[in-house]
Order: structure tokens, then sequence, then C-alpha cells
């Protein structure tokens, strides 16, 4: 197919247009569930005592009773799922469980997908998570109760889960070697785009049903897009579907202006080297491999730690930028968009600067800028410093999925990933409840937020660096490395 050519390029944009609804659905929290002032309507106080948010009034005589009514400031938004439901008071933490069911949808569906994928190829498991995608986030736009909300929200994010797994591994099996490491950081920038379109969405709808709708529709018309991605050849040899795989790469040759006869040529080395490697690798590896020796099982630890910081700080400090005071919609706006210098840093120096600087300077950015939150006052210098410690993390993201590819061995490359994975989605699923405990103290968000990115550099410098090292093959190639 070559390592990069027309072929290659039409669907690696297919692919990438995934992960704008990607990006719709998993920050979406911050505009469905905005901060809102509210008062009590019912009962009605005895005294001339304000009820602006308060949860029980004096009914008289000293008597408080819980209020059973609120009445909402509606200047910014019309309508959000707090207004709906009237998600305060004991019933605040219910906006939160939505992200946080978000977050563990995402988690199932990057575990059931990735089985699904192996099992019946990449393709069709891609249109179904698509085709579920935007039928159940649409039909959470006009359901009437909280619970069932949740319910299409997490199939939701199920489907979220395997859009974007399955089209990052397709696009990681269709690329040569050497566009790896770049396509890796290309792919994350439609998903910055969409958390950039956010704000401007929900600016335009000010409702949560009006934004559910909007970011559900275009879903659908990736369907109809989608006929032209292909199968995974590289699948289809795996599993012995060689005349198919030749089929598609034929057609791949004949767009990159590559020989035709190279494939048949390709396909018959691939069967001999194929007999070869399954005669060698008979022994099944699993998770538990990871922690068996103890170099393997330290490391493995510390890029897990890793792992966790930047899923629990990105997806907490996308939420807590609505939590910031001045206007939402300018807040997250300017945040998504610092984003994307991060990510092309990570582009122009992925190459030329070792892996673990990157790391290390993108958590530390981000760990001090939290940390110096907590002493500035200005509402301005918050604003940048939740920005800089955003972009920080947005340098991490990348960089640790590269080196977590390059420091894993081969035979188990994929279980550690997965394992990453794991570990940033069980940070993400925390993340929301931290994002809101500015409501006990304004410095805890900033300071449990910014400990963590320092812990995650701290771990980095115990690590051996990956850059333009031979990669692990084996258990005790694994073992052997970095010592």
């Amino acid at each position: 197919m070559g390592a990069m050519g027309p072929w290659h390029i039409v669907i690696a944009v297919a692919l990438s247009l995934v992960k704008f609804p990607v990006a719709w659905h998993q920050l979406s929290i911050v505009f469905l569930a905005p901060p809102t002032n509210f008062s009590c309507a019912a009962p009605i106080s005895a005294t001339n005592e304000s009820t602006i948010m308060k949860c029980y009034v004096d009914v008289g005589n000293g008597t408080m009773e819980k209020c059973t009514s609120f009445k909402y400031d509606k200047r910014t938004f019309k309508e959000s799922i707090i207004t709906q439901w009237d998600l305060v008071c004991d019933r605040e933490q219910l906006a939160n469980f939505v992200q946080s069911c978000t977050m563990f949808g995402v988690l199932i569906g990057n575990l059931v997908f990735s089985i699904m994928a192996d099992r019946i190829g990449r393709r069709k498991p891609l249109m179904i998570a698509i085709g579920l995608q935007s039928l159940t986030g649409f039909i959470s736009a006009f359901v009437p109760w909280y619970g069932l909300f949740v319910l299409f929200k997490f199939i939701s994010a199920v489907a979220t889960g395997g859009t974007m797994l399955v089209s990052f591994v397709l696009l990681m099996e269709i690329v040569g070697v050497e566009w790896r490491s770049i396509m890796s950081v290309l792919f994350h920038i439609p998903f910055l785009l969409g958390h950039l379109m956010n704000p401007l969405i929900s600016y335009l709808t000010r409702t949560w049903d009006g934004f559910q709708m909007a970011v559900s529709i275009p879903s659908i018309f990736l369907l109809s897009y989608y006929w032209i991605i292909p199968e995974s050849p590289r699948w289809l040899l795996a599993t012995g579907k060689l005349s198919r795989a030749e089929k598609i790469l034929i057609k791949a040759a004949d767009r990159n202006k590559i020989p035709i006869e190279n494939v048949k040529k390709a396909i018959e080395t691939y069967e001999c080297s194929a007999r070869i490697r399954q005669k060698q690798n008979e022994e099944k590896y699993n998770i538990t491999h990871l922690f068996r020796t103890p170099n393997l099982r330290f490391k493995t630890i510390c890029i897990c730690i890793n792992w966790f910081v930047c899923g629990s700080c990105f997806f907490g400090l996308a939420q807590y930028m609505g939590y910031i005071e001045g206007n939402s919609f300018v807040n997250v706006a300017i945040s998504a968009a610092v984003e994307l210098p991060g990510t092309v840093i990570v582009l122009f120096l992925i190459s030329r600067v070792s892996r673990l600087r990157i790391l290390i300077s993108g958590n530390i950015l981000s760990g001090l800028s939290l940390l110096l939150l907590t002493v500035i006052s200005d509402s301005t210098f918050t604003v940048c410093l939740a920005t800089l410690g955003l972009a920080g993390m947005a340098i991490s993201f990348p960089t640790v999925y590269l080196y977590s590819s390059e420091a894993f061995p081969t035979v188990i490359r994929n279980v550690g990933i997965g394992l990453g994975s794991v570990c940033a989605r069980t940070g993400s699923i925390i993340a929301p409840y931290i994002a809101t405990m500015g409501k006990i103290k304004p410095w805890l968000p900033p300071v449990v937020f910014g400990i963590g990115p320092l812990l995650g550099a701290l771990l980095c410098l115990l690590l051996p660096e990956t850059m333009n090292c031979k990669l692990p093959e084996t258990i005790e190639d694994g073992e052997n490395y970095g010592k």
C-alpha cells in the first residue's frame, strides 16, 4: 500500500471525522449542567430572609422545611438538566453522576468494541458504534425522566468508546510505520476542534436538549460517508481472509501508483512468515504478565499512574473551566483553543526530543499552573492559569500514549495500552467530583488536580527513554529494558 499516499489520506480524513462527536459527547457536561443560581419557590418563607441558593426555609416559629420547588436564573441558559430535573441541594451530585456514567460508558465501549473488532473486523463495529451513538444521543434529547436520560447517555457513551477505539486502530493498521507517531498526534486534532466547537453550539442553542440534538445529527451523515472506509487489510491477513485482503491491497496500490505485482509478492511473503510466527507464539499472554517481573511491574505502575493523571486532569479541568468566574462560553473556548498549540508542540517535538522530556514538561506546566491558582484571586489570571493547566495535559496525553506503545514489549503491548486506557477512564470517572469540590473550598480542585501531574513527572524520572531505541519484543526484553 505504501507508507502514505492518496488512498491513506482519504481514509485518514474520513476516520478523523469520528473525533468530532467524541469530543461533543465526552465534554458536553459543562453545558448540559452549567452552574445555576436558584431560589426556593415553595414552601414560602415566613421571614424576609433571602431564599437564594437556600435548600431549607423558615416557615414560622423557627421551623425549617426542605424546599420542594425552585426558581432558576435562566438569563444565560434557557434550560439545562439542572433546571429540568431540579438537580440542586440533595440532588446536586446527580449532575456529576451523568458525567461519571458517560466516562464509565466510554470505558465499557472500549472493552466491548475492542473484543468485537478482533472477532468480526474493524469496519462493522465502527458502523455499529456510529449508528448507535447518533441514535441514542438524539433520543436522549426527548426523554422526560432523568433516569431515562442517564440510560441513553450511557449507551451513547458506550458507542462513543467504540468509535474512538476502532477508528484509531484502523488508522494505525493502514499507515506505514514511519507515519504512525505523527498520525497518532494529528488524529487528536479533530477532538480538540470538537472541544472548541462545544461553546459555540451551546451559545447558539442555549438548551440542553437543543445541544444534544445538534451534536447527534452530524453522526448520521457520517454513516452515509463511511462507505469509503475499507476493512483493515492487516486484520484480514491475520484471520486468513487473503482474497479479501488482496482486493483491498490492489485497490490501494493502484491509487498510490504502486506496481500491482508487489501485492502478490507481499502476500506470499506474509504467508510464509505467518506460519513461522504461529509456531513460535504458542503461549497466550494476558494482563498478569505485566506484573510478573519486578522491573516491568514497576514501569507498568508508573505508566498507569501517568495515564490516570492525564484522564482525571484533562476531563476534570475541561469541566472546571465552566465553574471559573466569568463567561463560561469564553472560558471554555479559550481553554480549547490553547490545547491546539499544545498538540502542535508535541507534533513538532515528537521526533526531535525525548518522549520523557515532553511528558515531564507537560506535567510540570500543568501541575505548577494549577497550584498557582490557590494564591491568585484575579479572574483573568485564574482563566489563564487553568488554561495553561489544560494545555499541559494536551501535551502529556498524546505523549503518554506513544511512550506506552514503545515501552511495553510487543507480546503484551495491546494489553499494556488497554490497561493504561482503563486507568485514564477511571480518572475521568472521578474527575467531575473533584471539579465541583470548589463549593466546599475554592482551593480544593486546583490542589488535587495540580498534585497529580507533579507526581506523574516525578515517576517519569524513574522510567527509561524509548526514543530511537529498539522496541522490546518478549517479556524478557521488557524486563531488561531500562535496567
